[in-house]
Parts: C-alpha cells; sequence; structure tokens
C-alpha cells in the first residue's frame, strides 16, 4: 500500500497568502439564502434613500479646514500673496508706460528758421518739449513760471536777480551785491571779504582772526586781551573850556589846545601872583568817575613849581603850593583816562 504525506492543497485550487484562500467546492451565500439577510439589505437601501441634513456655510468650512494640512494652508497662503505682488507689479507698470508715453516730434530745420523770424507758441501747457541736442539761445529768454534745473548751473556772464532766496548749500565764486543782503541764519566766509560801503551790525561781532581796517570809528571798545599799538595814539574832539584862578595875578593869562583825553595848558602869569590854582580845565563831556590825570611840566620854568592837581568828573586844576614868579610862561601837558 502507497502511503503519502497529506497535501492540504489538494483540497484548494490556489493560495492567495498565509490566511486567506478560496475552497475547490463552491459555497452559497448566504445573502442570497437567507430572508432575514435580504431584509436587512432591503432596510440599509431604504436608509441610504432618505434625503440627508444640509451642512450651514460655517460647517462647510470647519470641515474643510479640518481637512486640510498645515503645508497646504501654507502654500494656499503663498499663493494669494504671489498673487497680490503680481497685480500690483502690472498696475505699477501701467502707470510707469502711461507717464512715459510722451508724444515727441521732430523740428525740421525749415521750421527752425521760421522760428527765428517770429515768435510762435510751442504746444500748450500739458505737453513737453524735449531737446536732447544742446542748445545755443542768441537771444534773451524769458521763464514766466519755475525755473528747474536737475543738473548744475553755469553762468559765464553776469547774472541780476531781483531776489535770491537760498534753502541749501550754494557756491559762488564771485558776488556783487548792490542792494541789502539779509542773512537770518549764520553766515560762514572762508575767503576775503571786500565791503566798499558801511557795514553794519546789529549784534556782536566775533573775529577769530586778525581784523585789518585803516579806520575804525565806534562809540565804545572792550578789549579783553592786551592792547598792542605799532603806531602813534591820536586824540582828537572839542577844545574843553578853561577858568581863571588867583595864582595868574593880575593881567595873567592861560590857554588851552586838545580835548578831554590828552592836551596842553599855557600859563602866562601877571603882577603879583599868588599862592592857588592857575587855571581849570573843565570837560566837555564828564567822565563817570574821577579820571586819572597825568600832568608833565614842559621846561625847567614849569618843572621849578612847587605843582600839583585837583580832579573831579568834571574838570581838574592845575595849580601851585608856593608863590610863582610874575610875569613868567609856563608849559604843561596832560593826559586824562576813566
Amino acid at each position: 500500500m502507497d502511503y503519502s504525506p497529506h497535501n492540504p492543497d489538494d483540497e484548494k485550487e490556489f493560495e492567495v497568502d498565509d490566511s486567506t484562500s478560496i475552497s475547490l467546492e463552491e459555497e452559497e451565500d448566504p445573502d442570497l439564502t437567507d430572508p432575514t439577510v435580504n431584509s436587512g439589505h432591503q432596510a440599509d437601501s431604504e436608509y441610504t434613500n432618505q434625503p440627508k441634513q444640509k451642512l450651514s456655510l460655517v460647517q462647510k468650512l470647519v470641515n474643510l479646514v479640518s481637512g486640510l494640512n498645515i503645508y497646504m494652508l501654507l502654500f494656499g497662503v503663498v499663493l494669494v500673496i504671489g498673487l497680490l505682488i503680481g497685480i500690483m507689479a502690472y498696475l505699477d507698470s501701467r502707470h510707469s508706460s502711461t507717464t512715459a508715453n510722451i508724444n515727441s516730434k521732430g523740428i525740421s530745420a525749415s521750421t527752425l528758421a521760421q522760428l527765428a523770424n517770429t515768435s510762435p507758441t510751442v504746444g500748450t501747457n500739458g505737453q513737453l518739449l524735449n531737446v536732447e541736442s544742446s542748445a545755443v539761445f542768441a537771444g534773451q529768454i524769458l521763464a514766466r513760471q519755475n525755473l528747474d534745473v536737475a543738473g548744475n548751473l553755469s553762468v559765464g556772464g553776469t547774472l541780476a536777480l531781483s531776489e535770491l532766496t537760498v534753502s541749501g548749500f550754494s557756491q559762488f565764486g564771485q558776488t556783487s551785491i548792490n542792494k541789502d543782503l539779509a542773512v537770518a541764519g549764520n553766515t560762514n566766509m572762508q575767503g576775503n571779504t571786500t565791503i566798499t560801503k558801511n557795514l553794519q551790525v546789529g549784534g556782536s561781532g566775533t573775529f577769530e582772526g586778525d581784523l585789518s581796517a585803516p579806520q575804525i570809528t565806534t562809540s565804545s571798545l572792550q578789549l579783553t586781551g592786551n592792547l598792542v599799538l605799532t603806531h602813534h595814539i591820536t586824540t582828537t574832539g572839542t577844545v574843553p573850556g578853561r577858568t581863571y584862578g588867583s595864582a595868574l595875578g593880575s593881567g595873567g593869562t592861560s590857554s588851552v589846545s586838545g580835548s578831554d583825553t590828552a592836551g596842553n595848558v599855557t600859563i602866562n602869569t601877571g603882577g603879583s601872583p599868588g599862592i592857588g590854582c592857575f587855571v581849570t580845565i573843565n570837560f566837555i563831556t564828564p567822565f563817570s568817575t574821577a579820571p586819572y590825570i597825568n600832568v608833565t611840566p614842559v621846561g625847567s620854568a614849569a618843572g621849578g613849581l612847587s605843582y600839583y592837581i585837583n580832579r573831579t568828573t568834571n574838570s581838574f586844576s592845575i595849580c601851585d603850593a608856593t608863590t610863582p614868579p610874575a610875569d613868567t610862561s609856563f608849559g604843561f601837558d596832560y593826559f586824562s583816562i576813566d
């Protein structure tokens, strides 16, 4: 007797996998024979035929968003931003092309010859005359409205302006101003400045360098440093008045030359002069305080006197402590400072 091992494949047509196989014998479908199953299918079909409940717009959006992942949302945002940028670039290009689209026409030689002999009007206010080549105007140019210069403005001749307002930086090689010059801010002049007429300064003036002038007239001069003079000091002014004193004697006289600051006094004694003052010099302008008076005798005759002075803010007197000689002339120089 032949005993062969039992093969499970003898009872099956083929095997799909380890867990699923198809038998060689046909099996009846229980759904086709069982009435309860058929009734169940019929109930499912009736359930599916019933109308579904409608969802609101918010619920639909929530269901839609919940079904999307984060990458899809980022892609949508990037896509919308790209569309907005493209639309803005398109609108800007249309605006630029509209602005730059200026109709241009050439000017022939015959037209230029006609313009030279007439005074025509070229274009309107809304049009633009574009001259690409260099232009030379032999006559005058009149701009009735504003003149805008995009580049540098070079003027070879004289530039006459009734009014000039400069808000920024300006550089002038040589400027001649025939009328008033009003500067509201600071003025920095690096080169030489020549003023042929008067210079009136309402406020303070500060000079860091040397100030050179052939003549300076000022009502008051205040120095914070030393005064260095390389030439003489010349004083001018009205000659002060004088009053005779008892020391002149009978028929004596005196005279004064100079000013309140400096001068000379000549004394001529008469007969029988006495002890006291020869003359009193009365200042034209009184000093704020009693000034310092420097009196110097001129000659040996004046040097032999026992002279002295009296001084006030209004005057000073030249006196003698002893009896001076009669019929004699004396000279004194004086210098007074406050």
